[in-house]
């Protein structure tokens, strides 16, 4: 897919507040909303879900819990999404360009998962309604495109109807075109037969990859710090969706050595601190302990490996991940003038709904041995921030 290339870059110190300047301002101050350390600590040793609801009457989510009678780990998950999509759409209607594309693209990623859902759900024969309440608002189409996904033949014609009467006028239609072109050329099969012939995880997977490539060059278009914050992340997103694509290929057919090539490898995005080398290594990876080997090549993905292959239980290598990109995310808001933060901002609060469902579970489930198991936002006490201390 083309990147749109912006008519006018972010900006310097010298120009950026002139276009951008009000929208930063409110990004920034959207960070004091975040819970801070002792709201964790009252909320872990709350006995009740009742306990919980009481303390967050203390912090930034009052409001949005007022309107649900009763706690549970999913209305506070709806009510905490609710909440940070309100925010986004309105940080959307303050922005101008090349800033406004640049927020559309963090959409494009919840568009993508929704349409996967949607075909998913579909293929299991499961009720409309249902899938619709499990769609992220900031992925959503209009309700009338959102139903017409799940309505199509499960037939070759049915599949390419979808694309070209649905899809095609979506967002994410072209990362779709893009993905049937590919995938008729690699199958020697006309495109109408290629989503019988796939995986919906595999789809879902081949958009990411078209999504983070496309993000990266739009975001690389920009320059400036936001070019070097922005790239950064997105080479390590890449990078992580590589490993997984690699880890959880294990035991099925992409991991057949011919797949390997054929198949799994055109899933690695065409970016990040692997690609090319290391993304061609792992393309020949048959199990865990090659696997290991290729990533002791590179230092950032040596440790994190390590914590995976110890087995101790401890700490699973999602969790890894998710402590690394929290401190890269932390991290974007130690400088200014550019785009990165509101990126940073989106996922960090995701990251804080995910403690937030977590807590709760553990308490719903009497499992308060389990419940510091969380990886806390703009936390003083992290091993990152004690170390620059000493």
């Amino acid at each position: 897919m083309a990147t749109i290339h912006p008519k006018a870059g972010t900006g310097d110190i010298c120009s950026f507040n002139i276009q951008h300047g009000f929208a930063e301002a409110l990004i920034r101050g959207m960070r004091s909303s975040f819970l801070v350390d002792p709201d964790y600590h009252h909320l872990t040793q709350c006995e009740t879900l009742d306990d919980v609801r009481l303390n967050l009457t203390e912090t930034d989510y009052s409001e949005a819990l007022e309107d649900y009678n009763s706690l549970t780990p999913n209305t506070l998950q709806k009510a905490a999404v609710e909440k940070l999509v309100t925010e986004f759409q309105y940080l959307r209607t303050q922005t101008v360009e090349p800033l406004s594309t640049f927020l559309d693209f963090i959409t494009y990623e919840y568009m993508i998962e929704n349409v996967m859902l949607l075909l998913k759900g579909a293929l299991s024969g499961r009720d409309i309604n249902e899938l619709l309440e499990q769609c992220h608002p900031l992925g959503m189409f209009k309700e009338s495109t959102m139903r017409s996904i799940p309505t199509f033949d499960n037939t070759s014609k049915g599949y390419s109807d979808l694309y070209q009467t649905v899809l095609v006028d979506t967002p994410v239609g072209p990362y779709f075109a893009q993905f049937l072109k590919e995938s008729a050329a690699h199958r020697g099969s006309d495109s109408r037969n290629v989503l019988e012939e796939v995986e919906i995880e595999i789809i879902k997977s081949s958009l990411i990859k078209f999504w983070i490539e496309d993000f990266y060059n739009f975001a690389m278009s920009l320059g400036g710090d936001t070019a070097a914050i922005m790239g950064e992340i997105l080479r390590v997103r890449a990078d992580t969706n590589a490993i997984n694509i690699t880890l959880n290929s294990f035991g099925t057919p992409l991991n057949e050595p011919a797949m390997r090539i054929s198949d799994r490898k055109r899933l690695y995005p065409a970016v990040g601190h692997l690609y090319p080398a290391g993304t061609t290594m792992l393309a020949d990876v048959s199990d865990e302990e090659e696997l290991g080997r290729v990533l002791e090549l590179f230092p950032q993905y040596s440790a994190i490996w390590s914590i995976h292959s110890s087995g101790n239980g401890e700490k699973s290598i999602d969790d890894a991940f998710y402590e690394r990109d929290v401190q890269m995310l932390e991290l974007a808001f130690e400088s200014q003038f550019h785009f990165a933060v509101f990126y940073a901002y989106v996922k960090l609060k995701e990251q804080e709904i995910r403690n937030l469902v977590w807590i709760t579970e553990c308490i719903l489930q009497q499992q308060k041995d389990e419940i510091g198991k969380f990886v806390q936002v703009f936390s003083q006490h992290t091993p990152w921030r004690e170390s620059k201390r000493r």
